[in-house]
């Protein structure tokens, strides 16, 4: 394919709106040669399960698709294979288990049973970054100063204020999930699109190099927002 008049497609983050993304994908899978997703397909919402699913059906009816890895599926993953859940259960994990139907008290044995093979082999294979001709995607954000194939997982699912400050030059802009903003952030350098879609706002997708936006309303019952700069 060539690239000289591509458009490629950005989903901010989902967290389980599996009908908002269902009417976002209606109005943009037709308009982009390459999708990407920006990481948080699980948590907080109600239907983590049939996000990874639409995910996964869309790479074999789309040219191209790029879902990256967020913090939430990071965590989820990292509690299938029995590391701490700690932190996991207290950022909206339970849901999370409930749209897999995983017992809270389950064994590691016990979680990985209720999970299909392809979305633990999914979790597992999600890149940190991608880049094409128009942007760099990335979760979070990107550390200044420091090469892209230096990046770390710390700077590129957690990063938060020391990116949002920076005024490091990538060569391209950075488009970046995770930090929640009413409306999508425009910047020379930055591009963020997390909309809160799971809070009650938008989920929002970002055309490129035309820069157009499009958004869908909340499908779901919105949870309260516990904090607008969560992880």
């Amino acid at each position: 394919m060539s690239t000289a008049n591509t458009t490629t497609c950005v989903i901010g983050d989902i967290h389980g709106c599996h009908t908002s993304l269902l009417r976002l994908l209606d109005q943009v899978c037709h308009r982009a040669d390459t999708l990407v997703f920006l990481g948080d397909y699980v948590d907080r919402g109600p239907d983590s399960k049939a996000v990874i699913s639409t995910i996964l059906s869309l790479r074999s009816r789309h040219p191209r698709v790029v879902p990256l890895m967020g913090n939430h599926d990071f965590l989820f993953y990292q509690y299938l294979m029995g590391d701490d859940n700690a932190l996991f259960l207290q950022v909206g994990g339970l849901q999370t288990l409930t749209s897999y139907g995983i017992p809270p008290a389950a064994t590691r044995e016990q979680r990985t049973r209720f999970v299909p093979a392809d979305h633990l082999a999914f979790l597992r294979s999600l890149p940190l970054f991608w880049e094409d001709q128009h942007a760099i995607y990335v979760h979070a954000g990107l550390q200044p100063g420091r090469h892209l194939s230096q990046q770390s997982a710390q700077w590129c699912l957690w990063a938060r204020d020391a990116f949002l400050a920076s005024s490091h030059e990538f060569g391209k802009p950075i488009v970046f999930g995770h930090t929640v903003f009413a409306e999508p952030y425009f910047a020379a350098d930055k591009i963020g699109i997390d909309t809160g879609a799971v809070y009650g706002g938008q989920l929002t997708a970002l055309l490129l190099p035309e820069r157009e936006v499009l958004r869908v309303p909340p499908g779901e019952t919105a949870i309260s927002q516990e904090f607008i700069h969560g992880s």
